[in-house]
């Protein structure tokens, strides 16, 4: 991977997060393949696979890089990564406040009342949860750049969150196909709700690489950020019903997955 040192870190976050929104596009592209919504069951252990994903992610790529990188400046690592986590968590509920948003399978919205379609206010809710998906790829794109950080570390951070940006996609599609919407279109409001990764991770480059010293922060509030939409959003929605072993299993593999991706190619 020597040949990703040569690239700059604009770049090399563009392609970590142009692979993460492709995979939430392949996602939404399973509207051509499936004729209805997906199993109740299945939707469960992708929602908690997701959720696996972010919390290991949010340990092993976000805050232990931030505390050792605060260190390396000579500051007390745990005050940044500390902070960082809380500011994350409160940017996270102030967007959950202020936009309107509906969760894949609620009937009912969150956030300030709206006349916006359930289809809207749908991509609205999974476009919040890639916001700090999108911080945490492309500042681990950047570190790998810049020789703080590994390209394979970055590569593993971006492979796990493309695959749960895969069912992702397919969590908004699927069910605006069965609400009526034409192929094309769930496809097109599926895709849409990935944009926002390339977004905020070429902002979060931009910001880290004018500011050094705040990279440590930026990296806890990504993962502060993600593990508000871990308790928040993604546990109790992959625990409903009678049976919660799916949610559970889907979780505990999407940790393990997302571990062993970071500490076999970091």
């Amino acid at each position: 991977m020597n040949f990703l040192r040569g690239l700059s870190p604009l770049t090399l976050a563009a392609l970590g997060t142009g692979f993460t929104f492709l995979m939430t596009a392949l996602g939404a592209s399973t509207v051509f393949f499936f004729r209805k919504d997906a199993n109740l069951t299945i939707q469960r252990v992708f929602l908690g696979f997701a959720a696996g994903v972010m919390i290991a992610a949010s340990v092993w790529s976000l805050l232990m890089p931030a505390i050792e990188l605060a260190e390396e400046q000579g500051r007390v690592g745990w005050i940044p990564a500390a902070g960082g986590f809380v500011l994350g968590v409160l940017f996270l509920l102030l967007l959950d406040a202020v936009i309107p948003h509906l969760h894949p399978g609620s009937k009912t919205p969150e956030g300030p009342h709206t006349k916006l379609p359930s289809s809207t206010l749908m991509v609205l809710a999974v476009t919040l949860h890639n916001i700090p998906e999108g911080m945490a790829v492309g500042l681990a794109c950047a570190m790998a750049a810049s020789g703080t950080g590994t390209a394979a570390g970055a590569l593993a951070l971006a492979l796990g969150m493309g695959l749960q940006n895969f069912p992702e996609g397919a969590a908004v599609s699927l069910p605006l196909k069965k609400d009526g919407f034409s192929n094309r279109k769930a496809f097109a409001y599926g895709a849409f709700s990935g944009i926002v990764e390339p977004i905020g991770g070429i902002i979060a480059v931009l910001v880290a690489g004018g500011i050094a010293p705040v990279m440590p922060w930026l990296l806890a509030f990504a993962a502060g950020a993600m593990m508000y939409v871990v308790v928040e959003e993604l546990i109790p929605e992959a625990h409903l019903g009678e049976h919660s072993h799916p949610g559970t299993f889907g979780a505990l593999a999407g940790f393990l997955i997302m571990m062993v991706l970071d500490v076999a190619l970091g």
